[in-house]
């Protein structure tokens, strides 16, 4: 990664991950590996050109790798790299703020 990052850390971590898509995306490949189109089943409302755009810049960040398969149709498959899967802390924390949040709150 060879871009400038902001100095705040809450910033840096906001430009990675700071937009619905990209933490649905974690979520889901939290899970394990996933091919484009479970990606696609699974992050509801995206549209297949914002997903192709989102997983191009988490490649490019280094959160997740992509794989493909030299086969006619041709395979992708995505997985979270080290760096990826390091934010299944921050993904938690957020999963059980918003669980104690619905019950609060409805």
């Amino acid at each position: 990664m060879s871009k400038l990052l902001p100095a705040c850390p809450v910033e840096t971590t906001l430009q990675l991950i700071g937009n619905k898509w990209k933490v649905l995306i974690l979520r889901d490949l939290m899970e394990g590996t996933k091919r484009f189109n479970e990606l696609m089943r699974s992050v509801t409302g995206i549209t297949q050109k914002v997903l192709t755009a989102n997983l191009r810049a988490m490649e490019n960040d280094g959160l997740l790798t992509r794989k493909v398969y030299p086969e006619v149709p041709p395979r992708v498959e995505y997985s979270l790299t080290e760096t990826g899967e390091s934010l299944r802390p921050i993904l938690m924390a957020m999963s059980t703020w918003g669980m104690a949040y619905k019950e609060t709150h409805i």
